[in-house]
């Protein structure tokens, strides 16, 4: 089976960073891809999505140190369906993305607070959670802009 989504947009709102117990970061947002198309009456339409987005890990961490709310980013992942009951016992669902890459596609000095890279787009891929070790990638950003805080250990090449 294949389930593989890529969206490009802007977050809806601020990265919200948590940790479950056994340490590991698990970021939320939402993100925002707006699709312009002529309508048959001739006429300029707008159509926009709203997915919800969550990254795990070292992703998430990334996430909450440079991007905010209306930062570009395009993000990778699979589509996950979540289900629950609702207060007066409906059943209710939605899907959402889990993020395994992402990359920041905002300048710098654009969107005060957002992405922090210059032309260069910076991705940052989540470790694959699978039984066989999967390498991540990641490009550094150029020498002008901070630089993201990964230890030697996390880097597997």
């Amino acid at each position: 089976m294949f389930n593989k989504v890529i969206i490009v947009g802007n977050l809806t709102r601020d990265i919200e960073l948590k940790y479950a117990p056994s340490g590991t970061a698990i970021g939320s947002t939402g993100i925002a891809s707006t699709r312009k198309f002529k309508g048959g009456d001739g006429q300029m339409k707008e159509e926009v999505l709203f997915v919800d987005i969550t990254a795990f890990g070292r992703t998430a961490e990334v996430m909450n140190q440079y991007l905010r709310k209306g930062s570009k980013i395009l993000v990778e992942g699979r589509l996950k369906l979540d289900s629950w009951t609702d207060q007066n016992g409906g059943k209710r669902s939605k899907h959402s993305v889990i993020i395994e890459n992402m990359t920041m596609l905002d300048s710098k000095g654009e969107n005060a607070g957002g992405g922090y890279n210059n032309n260069n787009n910076s991705t940052y891929s989540a470790p694959q959670q699978q039984a066989a070790p999967q390498q991540q990638s990641y490009e550094k950003p150029a020498n002008d802009i901070p630089s993201i805080d990964i230890d030697d250990g996390e880097i597997p090449f």
